[in-house]
């Protein structure tokens, strides 16, 4: 009675439509006016004090052991909750007790190798064609074609920069290596990645092969901190800053004033939350660990205390959502095959993952944002307007 009575007044003032909850009993209930467009089935009670003590962890896990069932988008779900002033999601007594947070360059490869390391067979089910695990930036109208998005984004990035050829680029968190090949292709630039994913570099690596590139192109598979006393024209970063932790998040900024060369031009790329910094207890647990999405008042403080300058921001939250709508589409349409490969229990894990983050990029919970950076005076040696950013 006790449990029936705290899990109606915490789902009871969590959404903004109607959501049926069917408990542990059998016994269900409508909260909210008008037909249920979810339905949450209880399986299973989730004792009261794990979800007091973190609400993410418990009904995250919840779901990942099927003791939670959802009938209905969870996305929607979630940014309900999200959206809702009352609800559980944005209530302060239930973010605490966060798991540990730890930074070493030991700790940040563990974190990147139990994220990326996954395997490059997994992630070509649901990413497009370029292998890019980032915010798209879909353009002209269209919001289906993700491998052209993904190549606008790119694009995008680099004509921020406005690239000189024959000048250096360093991208720090490389991914599968398509922005840096780009720009040594496309744009005549000399370029170097980095990554700490082992399952990247090698592929990286033989895309360099593959393509003829090796005067131009160079992939590291080392810790960024530990790149000595070479510097570079650009630098690029894209999905990064999130991973270093908030300790860190001032010396990541201080590291791409050391490697920037005066006069320099950084586009820096990540999740920001223009609330102010935050964590997930379940996605730090299960997605990324060590992951800490900062405040934009706080991203914007480092990059002045490392005495660079902002020439530009541009927000492209809406973008990041659809991008995470197609990934789980594309995830879904594989999943017998990707339940096969890694489980039933990982598979519900994941798409969770993708349909939370679509949700909390759709609510404005978190957004992503474009800094253009320069070290020195801002835009010094930049186009005056932005039309060079949009040329063909």
């Amino acid at each position: 009675m006790l449990e029936k009575t705290f899990y109606k007044s915490l789902l009871s003032r969590s959404f903004t439509f109607p959501v049926k909850v069917v408990y542990w009993d059998g016994k269900s209930a409508v909260y909210g006016n008008g037909e249920p467009e979810v339905t949450i089935t209880f399986k299973e009670k989730i004792p009261i004090r794990d979800v007091t003590k973190n609400a993410s962890i418990a009904l995250g896990e919840a779901y990942m052991d099927g003791n939670i069932e959802i009938e209905g988008s969870i996305q929607k779900l979630i940014a309900s909750a999200y959206e809702s002033a009352n609800s559980f999601m944005r209530s302060s007594k239930f973010r605490k007790f966060l798991p540990k947070q730890g930074h070493s360059e030991k700790e940040s490869e563990s974190d990147v190798q139990s994220h990326y390391d996954v395997g490059n067979d997994f992630y070509k089910l649901w990413l497009d064609d370029t292998m890019t695990y980032s915010c798209a930036y879909f353009t002209d109208g269209n919001w289906d074609d993700l491998t052209k998005a993904q190549e606008d984004k790119v694009h995008h990035i680099l004509k921020k920069l406005d690239p000189q050829p024959g000048k250096t680029l360093l991208d720090i968190g490389c991914g599968w290596g398509t922005l840096m090949l780009t720009a040594a292709k496309e744009y005549g630039l000399k370029v170097t990645g980095v990554t700490l994913s082992e399952e990247q570099y090698r592929l990286v690596q033989q895309r360099i092969k593959d393509e003829g590139l090796e005067d131009v192109a160079e992939v590291k598979l080392i810790d960024y901190r530990e790149l000595g006393d070479q510097t570079w024209d650009y630098i690029t970063s894209v999905g990064m800053f999130e991973h270093v932790g908030k300790e860190n998040l001032g010396l990541y900024f201080k590291d791409v004033n050391r490697y920037l060369k005066n006069n320099g031009v950084a586009l820096i790329h990540g999740i920001t939350r223009q609330q102010g910094g935050a964590y997930n207890g379940w996605i730090n647990k299960y997605i990324f660990p060590g992951g800490y999405v900062p405040g934009l008042e706080e991203i914007i403080g480092h990059i002045e205390e490392n005495h660079m300058q902002i020439a530009d921001m541009e927000m492209l939250r809406r973008h990041y959502q659809r991008t995470l709508e197609i990934w789980d589409a594309n995830f879904n349409a594989n999943r017998n095959q990707i339940q096969d490969m890694m489980g039933e229990r990982f598979t519900r894990m994941w798409d969770l993952y993708l349909q939370a983050c679509a949700a909390s990029f759709e609510s404005g919970n978190i957004d992503v944002i474009q800094y253009l950076i320069t070290k020195g005076a801002s835009g010094k040696n930049l186009p005056m307007t932005r039309e060079y950013m949009y040329e063909k």
